[in-house]
């Protein structure tokens, strides 16, 4: 099962072999460093009991790595001949189980577990389609207990941003919505192949039980608080409800108008949704026709 792919020469053979290159319009960019490697499995606490969905798999030296720490693996990748050629990794346990297709277009049923045992999804992302992933995986905290993911380092930066900070943003919150961001460590571009023209880091994020707050209810607050970051949010709030809902939501919140979205915390930005739910939108009249 031992193929090296983390060393540049054997993934430079290994490609030649399959007559491919790295594919630009996949994002495809392939670590030849053993120790991030190692670094991704030992953050992601892979062992021998876990189950884990790996993202992305590529010529396979993650998936590799993660075989040899014992783990139940299950691959899923897009390029077909990657597909195919990952098959060459079965254990003689039978604990790789490869899976042909787009993540953003699999049902999530095809690789959540059957049982009560939580997945732990490792992978080295598409930056390109962090978001949508994010998005999609979030919500399933009752089936994947982490994410260990890679992603560009200013990524990174805004999922664990804490408020005042430039980085500090509506997808900090939305990440704060559905899960806690644990740690993340730096990753120099020379970790791949091709060199990517961006730092990435490796972040580990746990799942938790969302709010009772409605997703939509909460995110419509943050989206437009930090649609016009710069202003109070009494001014970006305007874009979903009238100034008087706006300040009555912010004295029953006990936050006030003023104050811009960077300097609320998620507790603060969970009350003020919360405030402006209980508040019913008014409903203006249409003005009556005049009489010829």
């Amino acid at each position: 099962m031992t193929s090296d792919l983390f060393k540049p020469s054997a993934l430079h053979a290994f490609l030649s072999e399959l007559g491919v290159r790295a594919k630009k319009s996949l994002s495809q960019n392939f670590l030849i460093d053993g120790n991030i490697l190692d670094k991704i499995c030992s953050l992601a606490e892979v062992g021998p009991r876990d189950a884990i969905v790996e993202i992305g798999s590529g010529p396979g030296a993650l998936s590799e790595r993660i075989l040899r720490y014992g783990a139940q693996l299950m691959a899923v990748e897009k390029d077909p001949l990657f597909a195919t050629s990952l098959e060459r990794l079965q254990t003689e346990d039978a604990r790789l189980k490869v899976i042909q297709g787009d993540i953003l277009d699999c049902d999530t049923s095809s690789f959540l577990p059957k049982h009560k045992q939580k997945i732990k999804v490792v992978a080295n992302l598409p930056y390109q389609i962090t978001t949508p992933i994010l998005i999609k995986l979030l919500p399933l905290y009752e089936e994947i207990q982490t994410l260990t993911l890679m992603v560009q380092y200013e990524v990174a930066l805004r999922l664990f941003a804490e408020k005042g900070s430039k980085d500090y943003s509506s997808l900090t919150l939305f990440l704060r919505y559905y899960a806690e961001p644990i740690s993340f460590f730096k990753v120099k571009p020379t970790s791949f192949f091709p060199v990517p023209g961006v730092h990435s880091a490796v972040v580990q994020i746990r799942l938790k039980k969302p709010p009772e707050l409605p997703p939509e209810d909460f995110f419509a607050v943050t989206r437009s608080a930090f649609g016009q970051r710069r202003k109070m949010i009494r001014v970006g709030l305007k874009q979903i409800r009238t100034s008087e809902e706006i300040e009555a939501a912010c004295t029953l919140s006990g936050i006030s108008s003023t104050m811009r979205p960077q300097d609320l915390g998620f507790d603060d930005f969970l009350r003020l949704a919360c405030a402006l739910k209980r508040i019913p939108p008014t409903i203006s009249s249409p003005p009556k026709p005049k009489k010829s």
